[in-house]
């Protein structure tokens, strides 16, 4: 459940350099600058999005409004693109397997979820 966002990637200037356009901005008008993933601490979208492309394997990331810049190995870009693309369309997305807040998402960022115990049985 949760809006996703409709994502088309495009080549940058350099092989390493993808940009991802997204249909909804997710920083408003700041420009969003992440070197590593030390950089990506806080709980806002932009900072939950660059935690979770690093653990894809990014190696920057800046987000500014709609636009999602990402630096990878240019000969990972091949397996990365579909991630990052998945990455950014569920990052709003908060229950079910394909959610960005899913058991799974949220262990990425280091945030142990508390799952309802299961049904007694009868």
């Amino acid at each position: 459940m949760g809006q996703e966002i409709t994502v088309t990637g495009r080549h940058g200037a350099s092989p390493s350099v993808m940009i991802f356009d997204c249909n909804r901005s997710i920083t408003g008008m700041a420009l969003e600058r992440y070197a590593s993933p030390d950089e990506a601490h806080g709980a806002r979208p932009p900072d939950v999005l660059a935690r979770r492309l690093f653990d894809l394997g990014a190696t920057r990331v800046s987000v500014y409004s709609s636009a999602v810049t990402v630096e990878a190995p240019p000969e990972r870009w091949g397996e990365l693109e579909g991630q990052v693309e998945h990455a950014i369309t569920h990052l709003f997305g908060y229950y079910g397997d394909q959610a960005g807040w899913s058991p799974d998402a949220l262990r990425a960022i280091g945030v142990e979820p508390v799952l309802p115990p299961e049904p007694a049985a009868e």
